[in-house]
């Protein structure tokens, strides 16, 4: 028997708001029907403690997808999300309920987000962040250059940062516009955590901006790696940025803005 058909009371015992374990018990029968698990590396998830997950972003159905992964190995996923879901009916009630996390992106609270953050760190929960702050927009489906904030909470609060790696959930759920879920034939939800992402040497660095982008760059690589090793393919040498619209190399700077 696979993990994802064990009980919920097998695999997490951690404590949560009643809601979302009524919710995980409803969702993961539904989940078993219209997806596949090809779930890797579970014992890497640490079962405990703070810990910040990474992941790529590449469909509207990888809160569903990642958070079926994480709540089957132990842990209650509180995702940094964008704001404008909270006011969507019954979309923004259930990120509210459940914990999630409000980015205000591009204004002045956007900060807020990461002082939450750590905070949920703080008590021993399980924040996750997707580090190109939206679905990507690689042709193939790549990750991107990654955002700041993932690497700059993982340096002013000293939690480990653990890498995922997803491929499948764009079937589901196509696109970065609101789609139709395609359900029928199963899809199989392809995720694997690696090993922490080593940023010890750059926890101390002067320089903060420099370390945030070599961290960031770090963490690209990792979750990059993942899902090369998911899909069964080499991950590109250049990385799509957004802003330039097309792919740049790896190391642009650009990871640090």
């Amino acid at each position: 028997m696979s993990r994802a058909e064990l009980s919920l009371a097998t695999v997490n015992r951690a404590p949560s708001e009643r809601l979302f374990r009524v919710l995980a018990r409803t969702v993961a029968p539904l989940m078993r029907a219209i997806t596949r698990q090809d779930w890797r590396g579970g014992d890497k998830v640490p079962r405990t403690g703070g810990v910040i997950v990474v992941a790529n972003h590449i469909s509207n159905f990888d809160p569903v997808a990642l958070g079926h992964f994480l709540i089957w190995h132990g842990r209650w996923p509180r995702a940094l999300a964008k704001s404008e879901l909270w006011q969507v009916p019954v979309v923004g009630w259930l990120a509210r309920s459940l914990g999630q996390i409000p980015v205000q992106r591009r204004t002045a609270r956007a900060g807020e987000s990461l002082t939450a953050a750590a905070a949920a760190l703080a008590r021993g929960e399980c924040v996750v962040i997707y580090p190109e702050g939206t679905i990507t927009r690689d042709p193939d489906g790549w990750p991107m250059t990654g955002r700041p904030g993932a690497a700059r909470l993982a340096l002013e609060t000293g939690y480990p940062v653990l890498p995922i790696g997803q491929w499948g959930a764009q079937e589901v759920m196509p696109g970065p516009g609101v789609a139709w879920p395609r359900l029928l034939p199963p899809h199989t939800m392809h995720i694997k955590a690696g090993d922490m992402v080593d940023l010890t040497d750059l926890r101390e660095a002067r320089d903060a901006p420099t370390a945030a982008a070599e961290a960031s760059l770090r963490i690209m690589d990792a979750i990059s790696t993942l899902v090369g090793e998911v899909r069964g393919e080499a991950p590109p040498a250049e990385r799509y940025d957004l802003r330039a619209g097309r792919r740049l190399p790896r190391d642009w700077a650009g990871e640090a803005v």
